[in-house]
C-alpha cells in the first residue's frame, strides 16, 4: 500500500493554491493526515469541493469548532481492558489494529490518531487481553472487530485473533469494521477472504459515503467476499457537502445494492473535534430519509442513527400517530393518513 503523507506531494495530481496548501499544512499540524493512492486517484482535481476531497483532505476550518470534543462517545469511560469496549451488556467492540490506510477527517477516534501521530501500536498482549475478558464473560454474544482498520493486521495474525475467539463457545457473532473497499481494495485477495470465511458466522461491515466509491475494484472486492458467503453491510455518515441530500443517498444506495451490499446505518456525523465543519442537523437526515421512503426499496434505506455514549438511537422520521379509540392512526410517506383497526386486547 502506498500513502501520501505530505501536502506537497498533493499538488502534483490536483490544483492546491500555495494559500490553500499552507492552511491544510496547519490543520495537519494538530489532526494528521494520511491518504492512500487509490482515494486521491478518485478525487477531482479541478473541484474544491468534491467529496473524496473534504472526506479526507485537511481543511483550515478543523481548527474552529465550539463542540467538538476528543470523546465524543465517552469510549474512556467503556473501556474494560485496554483496547476492549463494553456498551451493552451482550457485545463488545476489540481494537485489534491502529493503522488505517487513509485517515478520515470526520473520525470519531480522530484524536487517538493525532496523539499517536497516525497509528495506534495494538500488541498481541493487548488482543490477548481482550480475549480473555470475554471468554470469562458468557452473556457476551457478538464481537465487533475493529480499529483502526482491522483488514489491515498481517493476515496470519488477524486468522490466528478470529481462531481464538471462536474457540470461544459462547462467541455467536463475529462482525468485523472495515474501509478498505474504499481506500485499498486490493487488499481483498482471494487468500484473505478464504481466511475469513474460516471463521463463520461472520460479517463484514463496509464504509461508501458517496456514489464515487463504487467503482469497478471495490465491486470486484465486495464479489469476492460474497463469493465466500460473507455477507456485506454499509455504515455511512452524513457529511455536509458529501451527502447530506436526498439524491446522492438514493444513488449511494442503489449502486450498494446493484453490489449486493445492504445499506445499513446512515450516522449523523460525532461530536468530535474538528468536524464542524462537515456537521449536518438532525433534521436534514430525517428530511433524507423521509425522501427516501417510498421512492427506494426498503431493502436500501438505512436506519439513520445517532450513536451516543450509551448506545445508539434510530433518529428515523416518526410515521407513527397513536392510538385513538379502536385503532392506529399514522401517516404514510405520501403524506395520507390511515387509521389501522387494532382493537384493544
Amino acid at each position: 500500500m502506498k500513502s501520501i503523507v505530505k501536502i506537497s506531494e498533493l499538488s502534483r495530481d490536483i490544483e492546491l493554491p500555495n494559500s490553500r496548501i499552507a492552511e491544510m499544512e496547519r490543520a495537519a499540524a494538530r489532526y494528521p493526515f494520511r491518504i492512500s493512492e487509490y482515494p486521491a486517484s478518485l478525487m477531482d482535481p479541478r473541484d474544491p469541493n468534491c467529496p473524496i476531497r473534504l472526506q479526507f483532505l485537511p481543511d483550515i476550518r478543523e481548527l474552529s469548532d465550539d463542540l467538538g470534543q476528543a470523546d465524543p462517545l465517552l469510549e474512556s469511560e467503556h473501556t474494560v481492558t485496554m483496547r476492549l469496549i463494553q456498551v451493552y451488556p451482550d457485545r463488545v467492540a476489540v481494537v485489534v489494529c491502529g493503522n488505517c490506510a487513509s485517515l478520515c477527517r470526520f473520525c470519531f477516534r480522530k484524536s487517538l490518531f493525532k496523539k499517536s501521530k497516525n497509528s495506534l501500536v495494538v500488541s498481541e498482549a493487548e488482543r490477548g487481553e481482550a480475549l480473555e475478558y470475554i471468554a470469562a464473560n458468557t452473556e457476551i454474544k457478538d464481537v465487533l472487530v475493529t480499529g483502526g482498520d482491522p483488514l489491515l493486521l498481517p493476515e496470519d495474525a488477524l486468522d490466528s485473533f478470529l481462531k481464538r475467539l471462536r474457540t470461544i463457545r459462547h462467541v455467536e457473532i463475529i462482525r468485523v469494521g472495515t474501509r478498505v473497499l474504499t481506500s485499498f481494495p486490493e487488499r481483498i485477495t482471494p487468500s484473505l477472504a478464504s481466511m475469513l470465511a474460516r471463521h463463520h458466522p461472520l460479517w463484514l461491515n463496509l464504509h461508501f459515503n458517496h456514489p464515487r466509491e463504487l467503482t469497478t475494484q471495490a465491486a470486484a472486492a465486495a464479489d469476492l467476499l460474497l463469493s465466500k458467503g460473507i455477507p456485506l453491510g454499509n455504515q455511512s455518515v452524513l457529511l455536509k457537502g458529501v451527502n447530506d441530500n436526498s439524491g446522492t443517498m438514493k444513488a449511494l444506495s442503489r449502486g450498494l445494492l446493484k453490489m449486493r451490499i445492504r445499506p445499513y446505518y446512515l450516522f449523523q456525523c460525532h461530536l468530535v473535534a474538528g468536524t464542524a465543519y462537515l456537521r449536518t442537523t438532525v433534521e436534514t437526515g430525517q428530511s433524507i430519509i423521509s425522501e427516501l421512503r417510498g421512492r427506494l426499496t426498503g431493502l436500501g434505506i438505512p436506519l439513520y442513527t445517532i450513536d451516543t455514549p450509551y448506545g445508539k438511537v434510530p433518529m428515523n422520521p416518526n410515521y407513527s400517530l397513536g392510538r385513538q379509540g379502536d385503532s392506529f392512526h399514522m401517516r404514510t410517506y405520501r403524506g395520507h393518513l390511515w387509521r389501522e383497526p387494532n382493537p384493544p386486547p
